[in-house]
């Protein structure tokens, strides 16, 4: 059996192996399928959210139409419900942030390639976070707080 070629750089006077392993045309095409599709997604999550929670007062989305004077509880509820809203959304366009700098490591030729390494990232990984920027191990390191998360 063949093994595979490592190619060698030179950084701070060490010798590091580097496994060279690209993504297939093909596959860089599916997982950038599966990130645009998983976009939209979240975008019509995110209006969906706006709609049933900015939009709409107490009123219209109880279809409460007495003139009754609203408990406190219920007001409580509500922006106890609008806060957990927000914070989805809140979450969700962080996860876009994601999508669109995975989309731009594509076109950009450095995706499936770990930012704290250098180093391929798993196929396995990236079929369950294709946004992932980090190697399991890399993103455990910094977890654990042992190295720092580029931004």
């Amino acid at each position: 059996m063949a093994e595979k070629r490592k190619k060698t750089s030179k950084r701070n006077g060490d010798r590091e192996q580097i496994p060279k392993r690209r993504l297939r045309a093909k596959e860089l095409a599916a997982f950038k399928n599966v990130l645009l599709q998983k976009r939209r997604e979240i975008l019509l999550n995110v209006h969906e959210i706006e709609g049933e929670t900015l939009r709409k007062s107490r009123l219209d989305a109880s279809g409460d139409l007495s003139s009754m004077p609203i408990h406190m509880a219920d007001l409580g509820t509500d922006n106890f419900q609008q806060e957990f809203s927000l914070g989805l959304m809140d979450s969700e366009r962080r996860l876009i942030v994601e999508i669109d700098d995975a989309l731009h490591r594509i076109d950009a030729g450095t995706y499936g390639i770990c930012e704290g390494t250098g180093k391929p990232i798993s196929k396995a990984r990236l079929e369950a976070q294709p946004w992932a920027r980090y190697s399991v191990e890399y993103a455990r390191m910094i977890e654990e707080g042992r190295v720092p998360e580029f931004e």
